[in-house]
This record gives C-alpha cells, structure tokens and sequence, in this order.
C-alpha cells in the first residue's frame, strides 16, 4: 500500500469546487484503488461579508462583472459535471449563504475522520437541495451522520473561538497562495489549481506518488 497526503482547498458554495472534489474521488476510485489518501480541508471563504441573509448570485455577479445571462454563464460547469457523472443543476440554488458555520464543522470533523465526506455533503445540499448551509438547523441535520450531536453543532457554530478560528485558517490559505479554487496540493509537492480535468488530477496525483518514490529511496 501506498499513502499519499492531499491539502484540499475549497467553498462550500464554489460549483467549480463540488466538481473538483467529486473527479478527485472519481480518479482515485478508478485510477488509483491501492493508494491510501489522507484528505486534509482547509477553508476559503469567497464572500466574508455575506449577510445572514445570503446574497442572490444573480444579483452578486451582475454587481460584480456585469453578468446577466445566467444560463450561459452555467453551461460550461453543468456540462464539466456531466461529463464526469454529476448531476449539477446551478439555477436549483439562486442564493449563497454564509459559510463560516459550515467550514467550521469540517475543520472539526477532521479529528472524527469525517471530514471530506463531510465536505462534500455540505457542498450538496447547498447545491442538490438549495438548502441555507448557514442554518444551524440543516447544519445539525446532515452533521448527525458524520459524528456530531445535534446540540454540539448548534454550539459549535456561534462559537466566536471557533469561528475565529475558521476565519484564521482561511486567512492562512491566501497567505499560502491559494488565489483559485478547488485548490489541490498533492503530497505537500505537486500543486493543481481551479476546474481541473480527470486527466489533470491523475497526473498529479502519479508526479506527487513518484516524487515521494524517488525522495524514499535516494
């Protein structure tokens, strides 16, 4: 068996993202059955000042780059998720909420050895379902099966330590240099950014195992 250490950054609300983890476990699945993966999250979060409320992305992107055809704007990822077996409808989700809540619960869930499937279960029922992953309530719903009580998730999330802490470490990854996301850094050596293909990560993923092969036995 061969182990390999992957720093995984995203949103919970990136669609680039829930692609990125979904071929991540796609390729490893298929590709690469003997490896043993450690996945480590760290957050980013793309809008710190989004009200409780949420903001309707309609209204975020037009503000921000002038973008009013939605539809069109959505083809690439729906079809980029399609191609690898997801089923990505983006219109299904009009709002984004909060997420500091969220990324608190995964950086948690990582002493539970929950925390990727975690992480993607956020990032599905934000997009599946267009729940508010900012609601303590639908927070506790999905964290029970991931090794949480109801009443831990409904504290930890307006813990101000812990909060604070989420917004520490998401700080730490723009000083690191994560400027796009999903961020990939495979075996602390090979680093992949952004909507990258199956092909991509497999590659990466095969630089990282040979690089850690050749530093064991020089």
């Amino acid at each position: 068996m061969t182990d390999l250490k992957i720093d995984l950054y995203t949103e919970i609300t990136c669609p680039w993202c829930i692609i990125g983890q979904h071929r991540l476990d796609k390729v490893l699945a298929e590709r690469f059955p003997e490896v043993v993966v450690d996945i480590e999250h760290h957050p980013v979060i793309l809008l710190p000042d989004c009200p409780p409320e949420g903001v309707r992305v309609g209204d975020l992107l037009k503000a921000r780059h002038g973008i009013t055809d939605l539809a069109s704007l959505y083809a690439r990822p729906e079809a980029e998720a399609r191609a690898s077996g997801l089923v990505l409808d983006l219109s299904r989700q009009p709002i984004s909420y909060p997420t500091v809540g969220g990324h608190t619960l995964i950086r948690l869930a990582r002493r539970l050895g929950t925390q990727h499937k975690l992480a993607m279960a956020f990032s599905s029922a934000h997009f599946h379902k267009a729940q508010n992953i900012s609601d303590p309530d639908v927070l506790a719903d999905i964290s029970v099966d991931y090794g949480f009580s109801r009443d831990n998730v409904k504290q930890l999330v307006i813990d101000a330590t812990e909060r604070d802490e989420t917004y520490r470490e998401a700080t730490n990854s723009a000083a690191q240099g994560v400027r796009g996301v999903p961020h990939f850094v495979f075996g602390g050596r090979v680093v992949v950014s952004g909507g990258q293909s199956e092909a991509a990560l497999a590659t990466a993923i095969q630089d990282a195992l040979t690089a850690r092969a050749e530093a064991t036995s020089a």
